[in-house]
């Protein structure tokens, strides 16, 4: 399985942004789909972000479009999550999944599978918006 790490979460006041990392640290490459979930105490987590990381293609949650931006920089094996416009209701503990996908199933599979999309995931990193 592959090894991810994310960071970057912190403490920010509502309208404030952070950026969060994810690196893959037992890969040569990134997996061709990484995703970014969230999960708020006494929540499901939930799919927000996806990225085909060959060819770029992405995927947002209607909660999340036109606020945070997925990308990647696949010389460093890692996927950003940039967050702005935050907002208190996006507090949680934020995770990048990995997996192996087309362009087409990467860009469906999160909306089809949730949790399951994935299966290697990282230790979560925390954002607390106020």
């Amino acid at each position: 399985d592959v090894q991810l790490v994310e960071s970057g979460g912190g403490s920010v006041q509502a309208g404030g942004s952070l950026t969060l990392s994810c690196a893959a640290s037992s890969s040569a490459y990134l997996s061709n789909c990484m995703g970014w979930f969230r999960q708020a105490p006494g929540k499901e987590r939930e799919g927000i972000a996806s990225i085909y990381t060959i060819g770029g293609g992405a995927w947002y949650a209607d909660s999340v479009k036109g606020r945070f931006t997925i990308s990647q920089d696949s010389a460093k094996n890692t996927v950003y999550l940039q967050m702005d416009s935050l907002k208190p209701e996006d507090t949680a503990m934020y995770y990048c999944g990995a997996e192996d996908y087309s362009v087409s199933a990467c860009m469906t599979a999160i909306q089809d599978l949730g949790v399951a999309a994935f299966t290697s995931w990282g230790q979560g990193t925390q954002v607390t918006v106020s």
